[in-house]
């Protein structure tokens, strides 16, 4: 029987959709919550226990703010930290706005990933040695942001299995297969780079290649004004003009994959409007946050039972994970995305890179599936961002404000060294109780 321990459930959007694909599974097996924010552990485990009685699951749950009380014969942890909550991320995203800075999520590159990095790389190794120690055998998942570089400093303090999961990808071959006009399971795709900046590279329909009419409709969309466009969410015109140039697209979307490319948005400017303030608001993404909490603590606290279809299967970051696991366990051969160290599955990137790619389930966990060298212009985009990857890791684990500059400059988006300087000060005085390993906040 699995013993599911999730830690970071005060998420209770993605515990409730992992409770949910639990539930559908109807499994006998364990899972115990852990959050070190007593009252959102509350709202998490009060609304679980209520979704397992409506499903009359076959689940033992249980909950602790101590996950070395829990981690011993875990046979699967998943992690969805955010060290700070939403009230930190804010400020990774509010902060470098003073210097013209804008970010439509903050949470992956540009200054507010490189900020997060810093507070969620020491939790997280923390978290792996635990892990290592209490329930060396289990399945390690991390869903946590920034995911390259978290990935990353896990493995290269300790060692440890972990593999990091998004499903990113998984949306875009949907986005992709309805521009396509077929059913998503007749799409099949090879999705290679790095998490947030994974390229389709193939995508196939019935076993046919479908990238010419990708590109057709491409080069449709780039004649469309972008006054007409009325959700950039769901229409994402620099991805597709992306696709035309480099012949792949990226994942995932014009929302996070404009903060790889921080040269063409100076001051946040994206197809006359503001990328995280009127194309793709920060603010909302918050607010609906907030309020998708609250709505679950209500639902939680209330006196009467859920409704029958409080139980539906709801898209989110949690919706392959127990497939995984199940594939994994049974052998299956299915493939999924995954960032997994490369080595050697991707020939001409860096050994040792987190490289979100194609990894097959087996008896032994994920396994990355060789690919052929990527072309030049992908590995254009890639190269500078995994080496600040590397940079960025450097400067959480050791404490180092000069490498945390060093992370800013190479990222891109500050216009000069002194306001790289400056905002990495601004930064750590406002991050100062989650970074105590830097000298100044200790």
């Amino acid at each position: 029987m699995e013993k599911y321990v999730l830690i970071g459930a005060g998420s209770a959007v993605f515990t409730r959709g992992l409770v949910a694909d639990m539930i559908r599974q109807n499994e006998p097996c364990e899972l115990a919550l852990v959050d070190i924010d007593a009252q959102a552990l509350q709202v998490a485990e009060a609304l679980a226990r209520k979704m397992i009685a409506l499903g009359r699951a076959p689940i033992r749950l249980s909950a602790s703010t101590e996950r070395r009380q829990v981690l011993p014969g875990a046979t699967v942890v998943i992690c969805t930290v955010g060290v700070g909550g939403r009230r930190a991320w804010e400020q990774d995203v509010y902060v470098p706005r003073k210097y013209g800075i804008y970010q439509p999520v903050g949470d992956s590159v540009m200054p507010g990933g490189t900020s997060r990095a810093l507070r969620m790389i020491p939790a997280m190794v923390a978290i792996a040695r635990d892990v290592l120690e209490l329930a060396p055998d289990a399945l390690f998942f991390n869903y946590g942001n920034p995911m390259a570089p978290v990935c990353r400093a896990v493995r290269k303090a300790t060692g440890a299995d972990m593999v990091g999961l998004c499903h990113g990808v998984l949306g875009v071959a949907r986005h992709l297969a309805n521009a396509l006009g077929v059913a998503a399971q007749r799409l099949t795709y090879t999705a290679v780079g790095m998490n947030h900046l994974t390229w389709f590279l193939e995508v196939r329909v019935d076993g046919v290649d479908a990238m010419p009419r990708l590109r057709e409709i491409a080069a449709q969309r780039k004649q469309a004004p972008s006054s007409e466009i009325t959700s950039f969410a769901d229409v994402a015109p620099f991805s597709w003009y992306l696709l035309e140039l480099f012949g792949a697209f990226p994942c995932a979307m014009d929302r996070h994959v404009t903060e790889f490319f921080t040269q063409f948005f100076a001051e946040g400017k994206y197809y006359g409007r503001t990328l995280g303030v009127d194309a793709f608001s920060f603010e909302g993404t918050i607010a609906a946050g907030d309020c998708a909490f609250e709505e679950m603590r209500q639902a939680a606290q209330a006196e009467q039972a859920l409704p029958e279809d409080y139980l539906k299967r709801i898209g989110g970051e949690h919706e392959q994970v127990i497939e995984i696991v199940r594939s994994i366990r049974s052998d299956n051969g299915r493939v999924f995305s995954a960032n997994l160290p490369n080595h050697g599955q991707v020939p001409n990137l860096p050994a040792d890179a987190i490289i979100e790619s194609p990894a097959i389930a087996t008896g032994a966990g994920l396994r990355p599936i060789a690919q052929p060298p990527l072309p030049a212009g992908i590995v254009g985009t890639l190269a500078t961002r995994l080496a600040w990857v590397e940079t960025v890791v450097e400067a959480a684990l050791e404490g180092s404000r000069a490498k945390f500059v060093q992370s800013l400059i190479l990222d891109g988006a500050v216009g000069s060294i002194d306001v790289a300087e400056r905002l990495a000060d601004d930064l750590l005085r406002a991050q100062a109780a989650y970074l105590p390993q830097f000298p100044q906040n200790g």
